[in-house]
Parts: C-alpha cells; sequence; structure tokens
C-alpha cells in the first residue's frame, strides 16, 4: 500500500516544540514528512499530512530567498525557528515554508504537498472545485498553492505565525505516524541549484506534487 494514505480518523495531535526546527533544513525536511498541519478557525478544523517538502539553506543557497540577506520579505527566516515564511509567487498563489536554524542563521523548509485527513469539504469550497470522490482529493493539496489555498493561506494572514503553538491558527503536529519510506530527488521548480537533492517525500504517496520516475 503506498504510504500514508491514511484513515480521515486522526489520533490526539501534539505540536512539534521548536527544538524540532532549530536544525539543518534538510534534516528537518526528511522528519516533516508524516507529521500534520493543522489550520484552526472558529469552530472548523483542517488537518492533512505532510508527504513532500523541499530544504533551503539560507544566504549560501542561491535559490534561497534568503540569499538575498535579511531583508523586510525576508526577515521570518532569519529569526527563531519555528515561523511561518509565506511569499506570493507567479502573481497567482501563496507558498508555505517553515524557519530553521538558530535565529539569526536562515534557513527553511517549503511544503509541497498535503494528504488531506479532514476538513476536506471546507478545503474544496477554499479552491472552488468539486469532489465527486477519492480520486478528486489530489486535487484539494497536491502542490505549493493548492495546500495554501486549501488552508486560506497567505502573507497578510500567516507570514509569522508560530508553527508550533497549538494556539495558533496554523500550526504543526504528530500523532505517532512513522515514515517507513522516503524518496530523496532534486528540487524541483527552480531555475538555482535545481541539481541539489533536497526534495523529500513519501515513496509511493499519490498526493505529491509531481511524480518521481523510476
Amino acid at each position: 500500500m503506498p504510504e500514508s494514505q491514511t484513515s480521515t480518523q486522526t489520533p490526539q495531535i501534539r505540536p512539534l516544540n521548536r527544538a524540532f526546527f532549530n536544525r539543518d533544513p534538510r534534516r528537518v525536511a526528511r522528519e516533516l514528512l508524516g507529521k500534520i498541519l493543522i489550520r484552526q478557525a472558529s469552530r472548523t478544523r483542517l488537518t492533512a499530512r505532510i508527504v513532500e517538502v523541499e530544504a533551503y539553506l539560507g544566504e549560501k543557497d542561491p535559490a534561497a530567498h534568503s540569499a538575498a540577506g535579511n531583508t523586510a520579505r525576508t526577515a521570518v527566516l532569519f529569526g527563531p525557528p519555528g515561523h511561518a515564511y509565506v511569499y506570493f509567487i507567479y502573481g497567482n498563489h501563496y507558498c508555505l515554508n517553515v524557519s530553521c536554524e538558530p535565529e539569526g542563521r536562515a534557513g527553511g523548509v517549503l511544503f509541497r504537498a498535503l494528504e488531506p485527513l479532514s476538513g476536506m469539504d471546507e478545503m474544496a469550497r477554499a479552491r472552488d472545485i468539486e469532489i465527486h470522490g477519492p480520486e478528486d482529493l489530489r486535487k484539494l493539496t497536491s502542490g505549493p498553492g493548492r495546500l495554501c489555498e486549501a488552508f486560506g493561506i497567505t502573507r497578510a494572514r500567516d507570514n509569522g505565525c508560530d508553527l508550533t503553538s497549538a494556539v495558533s491558527g496554523l500550526w504543526i503536529g504528530e500523532d505517532g505516524f512513522r515514515a517507513r519510506a522516503i524518496r530523496t530527488t532534486h528540487r524541483i521548480g527552480i531555475s538555482k541549484a535545481a541539481d541539489k537533492p533536497w526534495r523529500y517525500l513519501l515513496d509511493g504517496n499519490p498526493f505529491v506534487s509531481r511524480k518521481v520516475r523510476k
């Protein structure tokens, strides 16, 4: 069975602590696979399992936004670990990242795809699409722009949000799931340092943003 295709029933979710993110983005990226992104808005709770991510290493990584230095746009990446860095791309969608490394040293992980667990009807409405069966669920959160739209993530609303806090409207937790097979490939959708093998995904999971050639 492809990993993970988990049930929509989720056990208690515990927030990840700040120390989890206070490390090299490559380690954080691998260990984020299988964790859960949560959006809590009034009585609505959206949850989805993280199935694909990419690591960006900071000022020495030409593909990273932080390569331009500590600016008003990238300040979150240079701040404390475990905070949301949200940016707008191609003039039509947002992308979600989490800051890594100690404060003052930039690094981050981009969320590329999620596997929906709960709140799928709300996600579909946010994306203005219809879900007719399980095969349509992939349309909700398979891709950085799609997942942000499904979760209502914007720069104005979420940039700088503390992703380690369960009282935050957006946070990351774990439920005991452990990834069994992780696939590593080069990063995609970029023109600089595209050869770096810093894209990580749950091998065989149908919700990844782009299939990996065998």
